[in-house]
């Protein structure tokens, strides 16, 4: 097995220090800002804050108005980042219900903001008069919905939910939905922190009263919408895209070599399973009940990052386009020799060695079509981290940027920005392995 340090390419030495990363960019080290403008809409454990993407756009000196591209959209933060310096943006997002949310935060308000605070009260107020009754006739809660919730505080959100999905919000349908399955969190009585719900585990809720989270919600919303409509944006084009971004025609609605900067964070190799980090309000909603519906509906189109992902046919697939890209496939397969043979050594070991190569090749298929939607010049930042699985040190950062230079790219910086991994640093188990998240920039 080869050693499990960091390659040559990788800027990171033991005990260099770390670059500062902006102090209001609360939440980051599980994804968007929880109090942020749009960014608190819905607190999507991936990508960065927007005070960060921000920070970013203003150093990619391009001009205003320019095309700012994101082929991991999320739930829309470069997005908004970019409105607000504005520029036009171009996103696709693999998850169907966060791509919505990422639409919703950038396409214009049906009406007067305002009006908002008016239709949560009117919610609440009817919610709060037929509780009892919609839990009644309610279609039956799944067993995780049900354990996650006091009977009365499930029965006001139900309440709430059937009266939005009955039409009672109106044209603020989609802010009213978002509004309620963002406060579902925030009303647990059980640990439902990211990435994983864990409905055995009894916890105080950090809010007793979900009505008036709710509205509290929705007034944030209003306050976002209502600086967003102070701001002039009406020459820019916002567009995001539900797609998978390896696919070409992901990328159709724009044209080649138009768009100017490229901001994004790809999904993180072995972090968590971000299909799975949504089963809480899919549940509820209605858009899955059960972990098949979970894979075939959501995360069908999702780069594999995690082993509940991968498939021995993905995985052979995965090899033999990786071949096309020269060298640095060899570099991929001797990781994935190490990690098969720590599988094996292991009585039931997880298959990260076939997460791997369908990793990287997606990452490459990405990394083409970009190439493609940029105009000659145009810069990429993406802000992403290594991994070290079974303790065999995976340098995705440095891997990426080969990748991108075999497409036709320039990898002109890469950078440490935080270590990663601390808080399993007391598990005695796990890898000794420092971890980092990293900048990485590229050149068309």
């Amino acid at each position: 097995m080869t050693e499990a340090v960091p390659s040559e390419r990788s800027p990171r030495a033991a005990g260099e220090p770390l670059p500062v990363v902006p102090a209001s960019g609360q939440g980051r080290s599980h994804g968007t800002s929880s109090s942020e403008a749009f960014d608190r809409w819905f607190r999507y454990p991936a990508g960065f804050a927007s005070d960060y993407v921000s920070l970013l756009l203003s150093r990619l000196e391009i001009p205003a108005r320019s095309v700012i591209v994101d082929p991991f959209a999320g739930s829309g933060v470069t997005g908004t980042s970019a409105r607000r310096m504005n520029y036009s943006f171009f996103g696709i997002e693999a998850h169907p219900a966060i791509a919505e949310l990422a639409v919703l935060k950038l396409q214009p308000a049906p009406r007067d903001a305002s009006e908002l605070t008016k239709v949560g009260m009117r919610l609440t107020e009817h919610a709060q008069r037929v509780a009892d009754e919609v839990s009644r006739v309610a279609k039956p809660e799944t067993d995780l919905i049900r354990r996650c919730f006091t009977p009365d505080v499930l029965a006001q959100l139900v309440s709430v939910r059937e009266l939005i999905k009955g039409g009672e919000a109106g044209d603020w349908y989609l802010h009213a939905k978002w509004a309620l399955l963002s406060t579902l969190r925030d009303v647990a009585a059980v640990r439902v922190g990211w990435p994983y719900q864990n409905p055995t585990k009894v916890r105080k809720p950090r809010f007793t009263d979900p009505l008036s989270r709710f509205r509290q919600r929705l007034e944030w919303m209003r306050d976002d919408l209502v600086t967003a409509e102070s701001q002039p944006s009406d020459d820019l084009e916002l567009q995001v895209v539900h797609g998978d971004s390896t696919d070409q025609r992901s990328w159709d609605s724009l044209d080649p070599g138009s768009a100017h900067g490229c901001v994004s964070s790809p999904p993180y190799l072995n972090n968590f399973d971000y299909a799975d980090a949504t089963r809480l309000e899919m549940y509820f909603w209605g858009d899955i009940s059960n972990w098949a519906e979970m894979c075939t509906t959501i995360r069908s189109k999702m780069i594999t990052a995690t082993t509940q992902q991968s498939s021995v046919g993905a995985a052979l697939a995965a090899n033999e386009s990786l071949e096309d890209y020269g060298d640095v496939s060899k570099r991929i397969s001797d990781v994935t020799d190490d990690l098969k043979n720590e599988r094996l050594a292991r009585k039931r070991g997880k298959e990260y060695d076939r997460v791997v190569p369908d990793y990287f090749s997606a990452i490459g298929k990405v990394l083409t079509n970009l190439f493609a939607a940029l105009e000659p010049g145009a810069p990429v930042v993406w802000l992403v981290g290594d991994s070290a699985p079974y303790g065999v040190y995976v340098d995705t950062p440095s891997i990426i940027a080969e990748l991108a230079e075999h497409v036709g790219f320039i990898a002109e910086d890469d950078r440490p920005l935080r270590r990663r991994g601390q808080r399993w640093a007391q598990n005695t188990t796990r890898h000794q392995v420092e971890l980092s998240e990293r900048l990485l920039t590229l050149r068309r």
